[in-house]
């Protein structure tokens, strides 16, 4: 019975225990609410706020401006010699002399080769010679048959004795004007022996040289080709042609011309070309420009960037390229207000000339976008402004 009665005290024991340590937990709680509440109400109400605020992101801005701005289409070009000659011999002989270096400019009528004149010259000899033998047989025959003719009148010699002296003659004259073309023929024969320039232009590599047997109008000797003025050939999609057609029937289209490792110098020229056909393969139209290429700065076979300035379009808003994005719900560009606050505006952009767009819708003139940053930004988000991109 005692042992019992003690177990009973024990347990009675632990649960007093432990129902005083629950009110000294709740005691605890209690005043450590209404310290923590005291300390709030007397800090700073501002504090909170200004901690969860974000910092400005740094950004670089741009400006929405107003302009008259060309609508161009830019493509890809070929430049092509305006005459490309192949130089070739037009008699057979040899070689003897080259006066020119490779890749020399040379004018309309500059020598070139010279081929050996002297079969060519003991051909012209032979021919004058033949030529002056038929001349005195001429002048006599022609005298025998003036004779026989005062003869005949006089009735000594019959017709077919006259007949005979005078087709003589006759004959012999035209053997003179034979050995006249025949001297002709080999004087133009040896004026072939010096090969001229037949442009002004500029010579290539040299493909024949000194000793070298040519025939007439075989291989090249040399090809020159006139670079100033120059052609470019260009290929435009076929959409264009009806406005191509509609502006060219204004006046000259320009176009313009910039090899692609000079972007600072440009050639100016006009459309002198249009196929008459379009290729059914590739949808496009091919097209010719024409180039004064004073500066040489074009070449033959070089790949140029092209632009054909079709019209132009006043009073243009217009905004740096770099402020346009493209997001999931279409492109859109984020603007600068006066707060320093952005705000993401969509807009629809047009063409986009020389680092600028056309913004058909979204914004306008005056407004200040970013062009740098936009990586950080979301509506509402705070900036601060680096540098305005110079435009």
């Amino acid at each position: 019975m005692r042992t019992r009665a003690l177990g009973q005290l024990g347990s009675n024991c632990n649960a007093l225990l432990r129902v005083a340590a629950d009110m000294v937990l709740l005691t605890t709680s209690i005043f450590c609410i209404a310290a923590c509440s005291g300390n709030g109400a007397r800090g700073n109400p501002e504090q909170p706020k200004q901690a969860m605020m974000f910092p400005a992101v740094p950004v670089m801005v741009g400006t929405v401006s107003l302009k008259t701005v060309p609508v161009e289409v830019r493509v890809i070009g070929n430049g092509e010699a305006y005459s490309t000659v192949q130089v070739k011999s037009q008699v057979d002989g040899q070689v003897e002399h080259v006066y020119f270096q490779e890749g020399q400019d040379v004018k309309k009528g500059d020598l070139l080769f010279t081929i050996d004149r002297r079969p060519f010259e003991a051909t012209l000899q032979q021919m004058q010679a033949n030529l002056a033998r038929d001349v005195a047989q001429e002048k006599n025959a022609e005298a025998q048959a003036e004779r026989n003719e005062q003869l005949f009148k006089e009735g000594i010699i019959s017709k077919d004795q006259y007949d005979q002296f005078r087709t003589n003659a006759d004959a012999l004259k035209a053997a003179v004007r034979a050995d006249q073309a025949a001297v002709e023929n080999a004087k133009i024969q040896l004026g072939y022996c010096s090969v001229y320039s037949p442009i002004d232009a500029r010579t290539g590599a040299l493909m024949i040289h000194p000793g070298n047997v040519v025939k007439a109008n075989d291989a090249a000797l040399v090809v020159v080709n006139q670079i100033t003025p120059l052609y470019v050939n260009f290929s435009v999609p076929e959409q264009y042609l009806a406005e191509i057609k509609r502006f060219m029937a204004d006046g000259r289209l320009q176009v313009r011309a910039t090899a692609p490792n000079d972007q600072q110098h440009s050639e100016d020229g006009f459309v002198s070309f249009v196929n008459n056909t379009v290729d059914a393969n590739t949808g496009t139209i091919l097209l010719k420009g024409t180039f004064a290429n004073p500066e040489r700065r074009l070449w033959p076979g070089q790949f140029v960037n092209v632009v054909l300035i079709l019209t132009s379009k006043p009073n243009a808003v217009v905004a740096p390229s770099q402020a346009v994005q493209t997001g999931q719900q279409g492109q859109y560009a984020f603007v600068v207000k006066d707060d320093r606050t952005v705000d993401l505006r969509p807009v629809v952009p047009g063409l986009t000339i020389g680092g600028e767009t056309v913004i058909e819708r979204g914004l306008r003139p005056g407004e200040t976008v970013v062009t740098d940053g936009q990586l950080l930004l979301y509506p509402g988000a705070r900036v601060e402004v680096k540098r305005e991109l110079n435009r």
